[in-house]
């Protein structure tokens, strides 16, 4: 029997309904989630260290160096997703050289660009800039001190009115990159918000509810990085800064809940054409990843453990555990949610009348190992961020010396 026969009858079996040919297979699969997921990441970290450089939220200090460089790592791995979906890695750069303004998923690319390059690089090169020059004159290992003297770019001047300068430079880029951050993560909404053929993704909450589950990613993500380096380096957490962390990502779960329920009984309250068939899918296909991983272990869940020390009194063991729970969950929540959106948004026809299925590859360009590989990548980069800056706050023993000082 001809091979493509054979495929589309075994594709022809999963389909329970009517659909359309073009329908058999899903065009997205879990890099696309993925895409998503690492952005929010970005978007995440950098608004919890703009907590402190523009909102003077000065608890969250400890934080703020490790989030910096938490939003580089997942920022320089942010488009792999898309590249391995693609298949033509080297066709990225037609992005810049043939703009498309009416295009938003090219308009990505100049939005990348300039937060990559314009933000994150120059904040973190300017609160860094004093420890760079004490380590371009005092590191022992020769590539390591060449490396931090090409960081200098030359400058090698260290004064109190250097220091003010790169500081007040540095808190307007974190002014001018906050509205970034949201444009960034806010815009893969808004892709999956403007498809109007897909009731499923289209509407406006879709944008919102993307950056505050980003929020809540990115929050999430930092302080279980904060707990588990902490614990590493063999050093005492600093309650204070954890105990706000946990609010802040209370907060943003509790808003992206309040969203998603809000746009859920807006569309149950409508009732559509539509409902009937997001119904049996919500039922059916997406009951395990919707109702148990998203809503009660991703959401519900975490709010309950978040909550329980602004009402009770617990330990700092018990905090501890609560807050590393609740992470955990909420990253897991919130992938589960990206999930959601992307692959089930393409599970139901066109035509309303069917569904199909999707089978997650475990290797190849778009499997599973794939999906893995860009969130180890990601870590690996952050390994390395760190070992060349520590992000250690200038209060905390083992930090990163001032210019003329040795890093621990």
């Amino acid at each position: 029997m001809d091979p493509m026969i054979e495929h589309l009858r075994d594709a022809l079996e999963k389909v329970v309904g009517f659909i359309y040919p073009n329908e058999l297979e899903l065009q997205w699969s879990i890099l696309i989630v993925m895409y998503p997921y690492v952005t929010g990441l970005v978007a995440g970290a950098f608004i919890l260290a703009s907590l402190e450089r523009v909102f003077n939220v000065e608890s969250v200090k400890p934080t703020y160096r490790l989030s910096l460089l938490s939003a580089l790592a997942f920022l320089i791995v942010a488009p792999l997703p898309l590249q391995l979906h693609l298949g033509h890695p080297f066709r990225g750069i037609e992005i810049f050289l043939t703009p498309n303004t009416s295009s938003a998923m090219a308009m990505f690319g100049f939005i990348y660009a300039w937060y990559l390059m314009a933000v994150i690089l120059m904040e973190i090169w300017l609160d860094y800039r004093a420890e760079i020059v004490g380590w371009s004159k005092t590191e022992p290992w020769a590539p390591k001190r060449m490396f931090y003297k090409v960081l200098t770019f030359g400058v090698t001047t260290v004064t109190p009115g250097s220091r003010r300068i790169d500081d007040v430079l540095g808190r307007a880029i974190t002014v001018i990159g906050l509205p970034s951050a949201v444009l960034l993560h806010g815009y893969v909404g808004f892709i999956f918000g403007s498809v109007k053929a897909n009731p499923w993704w289209s509407t406006p909450l879709m944008p919102v509810i993307f950056l505050f589950s980003a929020m809540a990613s990115g929050i999430a993500a930092v302080m279980l990085l904060y707990m588990f380096l902490t614990w590493m380096r063999n050093r005492p957490l600093d309650m204070r800064c954890l105990d706000t962390v946990a609010k802040f990502l209370l907060t943003a779960i509790i808003v992206a809940f309040t969203l998603e329920t809000l746009e859920t009984i807006q569309k149950a309250y409508e009732a559509e054409e539509h409902f009937d068939i997001l119904a049996l899918l919500v039922e059916g296909q997406l009951s395990f990843s919707l109702v148990f991983l998203q809503i009660f272990l991703g959401s519900i869940c975490p709010i309950i453990l978040l909550g329980l020390p602004q009402i009770f009194g617990v330990s700092d063991q018990g905090r501890k555990s609560l807050y590393a729970v609740s992470g955990v969950l909420a990253l897991i929540g919130i992938f589960a949610m990206r999930w959601n959106v992307v692959i089930g948004g393409q599970f139901f026809s066109k035509s309303l009348r069917g569904f199909t299925t999707y089978k997650l590859q475990f290797i190849g360009r778009e499997g599973l190992v794939a999906a893995i590989g860009v969130l180890v990548l990601a870590f690996a980069i952050l390994a390395v961020l760190i070992r060349l800056l520590p992000p250690w706050t200038k209060d905390e023993p083992g930090r990163a010396p001032a210019a003329g000082g040795r890093a621990s």
